[in-house]
């Protein structure tokens, strides 16, 4: 099989790939993210291959598809050079393993009272660093049944656990590859369009090079998707908590259901039909569906509920509500409308004003979201998926804290639409590391300006500019 789809590809293709692996392995084992002008130049070079590579070669899908296995396969025993998360996810699935609840105790706890309840406690804790081993963790169980598996198979090893979770990242994505072409197929959408995805530099080196689970999380919110076309929404909702449960990011999709179920072909029965007015039938039609919303909002919620259980306290709900709460009122990061609002509360009150406007901006967000759930009427997978691309987008707007990795979401939602800002956005995002190029890991405001001025023009454009009519413009 390998033979013939390399025989079938022409030598330019080839090239590009072998070109591209070499810089891969000296991104993965020959950079640290303090190197800026070198982080920034591979990452453009990848990212420019990966681009002809999909423009030129886009119908050899196979080719394609076996070219990311390949380059996911060159960060396979590589440290995360980019993120020391992980040092903490190997922390958690360790700690479960000697019977702790991870959401009960902080390492800082631990390591300040000389306890180690683990194997190389003081290595992980000094490699996720003070900041993140003096916080409770906020990953959900399903994030956590990874690591645990990581720590069941290598428990002593910090690469050993690396390479597991790596792996399962790998697998989620080539889940999401699958799923991903299914789903385009039934929507009439370009199968290629998911290459925009798994080919792209910024997914292998943000999921697979620096194990971020958003991959996993991309991963069940697809199969839902797929499922919930197909009219399976039953299993879909179960799919759905478990996306919910690798990551909470796809609880503020769930108003977004509403016109989706209430809107939606019911098959009535005997006596419905009996019902010989449009008026009757519509209306009997509506509330079949809300029926069905109500159902599909339970299961989710009666799931993730239940996979939370193994872990439940009032302690642990104390703990993770305040832990989740700092990503708005605490921390951040690369931040675009949040900053302007914090430089005009500087004018006004000589001091930053986090605390409140970190929790009004949450609740435009909401508002936002509320609004595309009640007034986007004539919906379908598409739109839904449009809207769920919108909501999410305007979140990392209005957000305190926007890391590179969070940008998945949207690059995934856009292969599904004709939009390319996400696109945009996953190769620009790399100058936020710049942060990391001075000792106090300080933001230049410069920098973060003109990642938002690019991706601001694109969206501007692609939304309200677009000479051609986008088919997946919501309707309101």
């Amino acid at each position: 099989m390998f033979n013939s789809i390399v025989l079938k590809t022409k030598k330019l293709p080839l090239l590009l790939v072998l070109i591209s692996a070499v810089l891969y392995f000296v991104f993965a084992y020959n950079l640290e993210r303090t190197a800026h002008f070198k982080l920034i130049i591979l990452y453009t070079a990848v990212f420019f291959i990966f681009y002809k590579l999909v423009q030129l070669n886009k119908y050899n899908f196979k080719f394609l598809a076996l070219t990311a296995f390949i380059f996911r396969a060159i960060f396979i025993l590589a440290i995360p050079n980019l993120s020391q998360d992980f040092y903490r996810f190997i922390w958690d699935g360790r700690i479960i393993l000697e019977s702790l609840n991870p959401y009960l105790y902080t390492p800082e706890l631990f390591i300040t009272n000389n306890q180690f309840p683990i194997a190389q406690a003081e290595e992980l804790y000094a490699g996720m660093g003070p900041l993140n081993g003096s916080h409770f963790t906020n990953y959900p169980p399903i994030n956590q049944l990874c690591f645990i598996i990581a720590g069941f198979f290598a428990n002593k090893s910090i690469v050993g656990a690396a390479m597991v979770l790596r792996l399962l990242i790998i697998a989620a994505d080539f889940g999401t590859l699958y799923f991903g072409k299914k789903l385009l197929k039934k929507l009439n959408l370009p199968v290629h369009n998911i290459l925009w995805y798994i080919l792209n530099p910024f997914i292998i080196i943000e999921l697979t090079g620096n194990l971020h689970f958003e991959g996993v999380m991309i991963f069940f919110l697809v199969w839902s998707l797929y499922l919930l076309h197909c009219n399976k929404w039953k299993w879909a909702a179960v799919v759905f908590a478990l996306s919910i449960t690798t990551k909470l990011v796809p609880l503020m999709f769930l108003p977004l259901f509403f016109w989706w179920f209430s809107k939606r072909n019911t098959t009535l029965n005997q006596t419905e039909l009996a019902l010989n007015t449009t008026k009757n039938k519509k209306r009997v039609s509506f509330f079949a569906g809300i029926t069905r919303l109500i159902s599909f909002y339970s299961i989710v919620i009666l799931t993730t509920l239940l996979l939370f259980a193994p872990f439940f306290s009032t302690q642990f709900i104390n703990n993770y509500s305040k832990t989740v709460g700092l990503w708005f009122g605490n921390f951040e990061f690369n931040a675009s409308i949040y900053y302007i609002a914090r430089e005009i509360g500087y004018w006004f009150r000589g001091y930053n004003e986090i605390a409140i406007i970190g929790k009004a901006l949450p609740v435009i967000t909401v508002l936002y979201i509320l609004s595309l759930s009640f007034f986007t009427k004539k919906i379908n997978t598409k739109k839904l998926i449009t809207t769920m691309l919108f909501s999410f987008t305007i979140y990392l707007f209005l957000s305190t804290t926007v890391h590179p990795w969070y940008i998945a979401t949207i690059l995934i939602l856009s292969v599904f639409t004709n939009h390319k800002f996400p696109l945009v956005w996953s190769f620009i995002v790399i100058i936020s590391y710049l942060a990391y190029a001075n000792a106090d890991n300080t933001e230049n405001l410069w920098i973060i300006g003109l990642e938002y001025l690019i991706v601001f023009s694109v969206f501007i454009k692609e939304i309200f500019f677009s000479k051609k009519k986008l088919s997946s413009k919501i309707e309101s």
